[in-house]
């Protein structure tokens, strides 16, 4: 659920939000998928920090394994601060650009500048939960997570409507609950009472590992960007449509991923245990188990189709734009389920290259292209999550193929 936490915040915000209109509906669209950025580099530091963690607990070092957790932290905050920056000199510019119209681009570029200041708090609790995973704690980062989307959950109606901020309001209860929970897990790390100074060679480590865990990140990034400018530019109507349909799809995708997050510790854990074995028949589970859940997903989301999206919109066209997206979002959801845990499998295992040259490869061969040809013969937002649907299986043919070879388990620690 920790990795689960901005798309969650972006879903609460969406359901508040939608209620003011289509055009606060868009803005929030632009800038939560900028604000996505964010946290998928904060995904990149908690996958590297818990597979080199768990291979160091495997092999019986709480304490190096906390180490890292430790490093990670400095690489989010040193992260956070550029990124901050950044956005409030570029916001503007940014919502410019993917808005697709001025009356949008206000509004998104206002929210993006207050949101973003959760930004550090943020990447400390994906790098928290991390080497907590790392270390097979699995108690405290959900409590950690549920406390904070708890106050957001409280704080945004009451700060978007009651007290009548508006859209703004949604960005302030975004970023003090990001706030309070990297708060939390910083005081964790200074509880374990382990030396906090920056360690050059662990820090390089985990730059070699994070470089291409970052430009998988990218590929992925591009494509995300690159659907809500498609969106904007067929109408206020489909980015709002998308918006909420790009929001469930996060918040069920990094649900799954808690499945990932388990292959992650499991996986290594067995590999700095030197038990191949054992790693590959923890592949093969989790990969069921991934299949299942997103079997699960695909139910309740085709259940759903009439009610789901009012939760988010009482506009009638936002309505019927979403209807153009569901079935290609239900319908991914199994084949999604064990891309997302064979991911975690391939994480935990350190086969990264691998990871990064599959996920630049299917962005490039497949979603990128499908989604501009989709703006270019005026597809709708059906052939943008047709693109999607085809991103997502090259990867489950490409990752299926990589595990039942089994070169991927080396033993070891990291």
């Amino acid at each position: 659920m920790v990795l689960a936490a901005e798309p969650l915040y972006v879903l609460v915000d969406t359901a508040v939000v939608g209620h003011l209109g289509r055009v606060p509906l868009a803005a929030l669209a632009v800038g939560g998928v900028v604000l996505g950025l964010a946290a998928w580099f904060g995904i990149v530091i908690a996958y590297g920090t818990t597979g080199r963690a768990a291979r160091h607990y495997g092999a019986g070092s709480r304490a190096d394994a906390v180490a890292e957790g430790v490093q990670a932290s400095w690489l989010a905050l040193a992260l956070a601060a550029l990124m901050l920056m950044s956005i409030e000199v570029l916001a503007g510019p940014i919502a410019g650009t993917l808005a697709g119209s001025s009356e949008v681009a206000g509004p998104a570029a206002a929210w993006l500048r207050i949101a973003a200041l959760g930004i550090p708090g943020l990447l400390l609790a994906t790098a928290g939960n991390g080497w907590l995973r790392g270390v097979q704690d699995t108690r405290r980062p959900p409590r950690y997570i549920l406390g904070a989307n708890l106050l957001s959950a409280g704080l945004c109606p009451l700060l978007v409507y009651g007290a009548g901020l508006g859209l703004s309001g949604s960005a302030v209860a975004n970023a003090i609950a990001q706030t309070l929970s990297g708060a939390l897990f910083v005081r964790a790390l200074v509880a374990e009472r382990v030396p906090l100074r920056p360690h050059p060679r662990l820090l390089r480590a985990q730059l070699v590992v994070g470089r291409d865990l970052v430009l998988r990140g990218a590929a992925f990034q591009a494509c995300f960007l690159s659907a809500t400018a498609v969106a904007g530019r067929f109408g206020g109507a489909a980015l709002g449509a998308h918006q909420i349909a790009f929001q469930l799809w996060s918040f069920c995708a990094l649900v799954l991923d808690a499945v990932a997050i388990a292959a992650q510790s499991l996986v290594g854990a067995a590999l700095g245990a030197a038990d191949a074995t054992a790693a590959r028949a923890l592949a093969r589970r989790i990969a069921r188990v991934g299949l299942l859940c997103g079997a699960a997903f695909a139910v309740v989301i085709l259940a759903g189709a009439g009610v789901l999206p009012r939760l988010f919109t009482g506009d009638p066209e936002v309505y019927r734009q979403a209807m153009r997206a569901w079935p290609w979002f239900a319908g991914m959801q199994p084949a999604a389920g064990v891309v997302f845990a064979l991911d975690g499998v391939l994480i935990g295992a350190g086969d990264l290259r691998f990871l990064r040259d599959l996920t630049i490869g299917a962005a490039l061969g497949g979603f990128l292209p499908a989604i501009w040809l989709a703006y270019g013969l005026r597809l709708g937002l059906g052939g943008i999550w047709a693109g999607l649907a085809l991103f997502v299986l090259i990867r489950l043919v490409a990752m299926l193929a990589r595990t039942g070879t089994g070169r991927w388990a080396v033993v070891g620690a990291p």
